[in-house]
């Protein structure tokens, strides 16, 4: 298993989402993140870890890609710097992609996102400064919990995979 460790931050910044577009305007500039739906087993049920964004939202752990990074690294790499999350073990054949537009200062952004199933034996969170607070779930309250639909149809497909690899 790949473990990332390095502690490059990033300031944290609000941002507006852009519903209603379908296909990337030419002036939209691209950013492409990755991260980890991470979850933990306590007492036979799955837990999962949903991060409070500053700009009032929750959803999971994720960050742009740096320079000579693959996906996998960059997914890694930002759960320790985000959770203080090392001990990982990513899921083989899980990668969901999210694509959105959102504005920040004046400009408009189209955003790939990568995420991978993750699983720790790691409870303790030490959320960085690019958050306001963290909370390990069961599904149901996670489902409630999350504020996008993208993030929440990323957490039932990644539940079905799970269920189906209990099996």
């Amino acid at each position: 298993m790949n473990k990332i460790q390095t502690s490059v931050k990033e300031k944290p910044y609000i941002t507006t989402p852009v519903a209603h577009l379908k296909t990337p305007p030419k002036h939209a500039i691209y950013e492409k993140s990755c991260g980890v739906v991470l979850f933990r087993i306590e007492k036979g049920e799955r837990y999962y870890l949903l991060l409070h964004y500053p700009g009032g939202h929750w959803d999971f752990g994720k960050g742009h890609v740096e320079l000579n990074e693959n996906e996998i690294e960059t997914a890694l790499r930002e759960m320790k710097e985000e959770t203080g999350i090392s001990k990982i073990t990513l899921l083989k054949d899980f990668r969901h992609k999210i694509d959105y537009y959102y504005r920040r200062e004046r400009k408009l952004y189209h955003k790939d996102v990568i995420f991978f199933i993750g699983k720790t034996s790691e409870e303790k969170v030490k959320i960085s400064h690019e958050h306001q607070g963290s909370t390990w779930l069961p599904y149901e309250e996670a489902m409630k919990e999350l504020t996008f639909d993208n993030a929440q149809k990323l957490l039932k497909k990644a539940e079905n995979f799970l269920r189906k690899e209990d099996k």
